[in-house]
């Protein structure tokens, strides 16, 4: 039986798109580092015990799914500069451009998160990052130190009582600081999609307490064990 979870994915890939290759200034490392690393190791391996799953292999340097399409910030949904301030390109793309990148990469990945709300086989959302062990220059802790994981629901976008259980589940397999909203409150596909379906934002530290194969060991049985107890299944 798989768990009635709508897992999203928004940052593990790593691929630039074509429109954009002849202008841009990173590539390798800088667009690595921009994304979620160890988010495929970690969560990828879910989609064979959750009922659907969404992800991308477009980096999050070229389209940030989990920004506003009208987020034009230097670190909104099309950047200028990377989350370690590195300019991403030699000129910035222009309107049309940025209308076919989101028409092409980002709308559909809404549209598919929603569709897969109402679809009738799942009972929550959970929107799966990592994060670095100290938060960087654009973050809302830069430099300071940060949990094994922080489960966010912005105050709203899920009952108290689910995000509480799946902190606790999470630490006791972790067997390390888990927090709530804190350093993330929560980005915009939790708050987008919660009028269709509750959800919740997991963050995964990329720190070295563990190996990311325990990391995603510890995942899946937190997941396991919080249906268990809030969705109430007999697995």
């Amino acid at each position: 039986m798989k768990l009635p979870i709508l897992v999203s994915v928004p940052h593990a890939g790593t691929m630039m798109p074509d429109e954009v290759k002849h202008f841009t200034r990173i590539a390798g490392d800088d667009v690595i580092k921009d994304g979620d690393e160890q988010a495929a190791e970690i969560y990828l391996p879910l989609r064979h015990h959750v009922a659907h799953m969404v992800t991308t292999d477009i980096a999050r340097a070229f389209v940030d799914l989990n920004r506003e399409p009208d987020d034009f910030r230097k670190d909104g949904v099309i950047k200028t500069h990377t989350c370690w301030d590195v300019p991403i390109y030699n000129v910035s793309p222009d309107e049309k451009l940025v209308a076919s990148l989101l028409a092409r990469y980002y709308h559909p990945y809404h549209r598919e998160l929603r569709e897969l709300a109402v679809a009738g086989d799942v009972r929550v959302g959970i929107d799966c990052h990592t994060m670095t062990a100290h938060g960087p220059p654009v973050g809302p802790d830069p430099g300071q130190p940060r949990p094994a994981a922080c489960v966010s629901d912005a105050e709203g976008t899920c009952d108290r009582s689910w995000t509480e259980e799946l902190v606790r589940e999470l630490a006791e397999v972790l067997g390390r600081e888990v927090r709530i909203n804190d350093p993330f409150k929560g980005g915009y596909i939790t708050r987008k999609h919660a009028s269709e379906l509750p959800w919740l934002q997991l963050e995964i530290s990329r720190g070295d307490f563990a190996s990311v194969e325990e990391k995603a060991f510890a995942v899946r049985e937190a997941m396991k064990n919080w249906s268990k107890r809030v969705l109430r299944l007999t697995l």
